[in-house]
């Protein structure tokens, strides 16, 4: 059974929701001092709602933005705890699939940049991954060294 968004969270339920180890939140808790977690006997820490959010907009800004310790640490500063609150992606936009994007054909498009001609007879696209090995892959390979050799020629 899942616990209400207002229930406390233990220090594992925290690390397995935002998918990190519990010593990165203790970790992340010395260096933000906005992060607060209450302490019972033994020094087991419990987790306020807030506290999640705070943690959750932590884990955005240094996983997904690329942010530092430090670049956080000043935006808690400057801006406060519900900025950086606000900074994580919303549940719907982390359940949704991620789109698969072409992958461009490089070789052929830095030949062209370079005013390089494409030698005759190469795959204009690149082929796709055959499921069952790495043959179209190295194909590639061997296309894109021709172009190299035949740019330097």
């Amino acid at each position: 059974m899942d616990k209400s968004p207002e229930a406390f969270r233990t220090i594992s339920e925290v690390a397995d929701e935002l998918k990190v180890p519990k010593h990165v939140l203790r970790f992340w808790e010395a260096k933000f001092a906005q992060l607060k977690p209450m302490k019972r006997g033994g020094g087991r820490r419990y987790y306020r709602p807030e506290d999640v959010a705070l943690l959750r907009g932590i884990r955005f800004l240094l996983y997904d933005d690329g942010y530092t310790i430090r670049g956080v640490q000043k935006i808690l500063r400057e801006q406060g705890p519900r900025f950086v609150m606000d900074q994580r992606p919303h549940v719907e936009e982390e359940k949704k699939p991620t789109v698969e994007r072409e992958i461009p054909d490089v070789a052929a498009e830095a030949a062209h940049n370079r005013g390089f001609r494409k030698p005759p007879g190469l795959a204009e696209q690149p082929q796709e991954v055959d499921a069952g090995g790495l043959g179209s892959v190295l194909k590639e390979l061997e296309d894109c060294y021709r172009i190299l050799v035949g740019a330097k020629g």
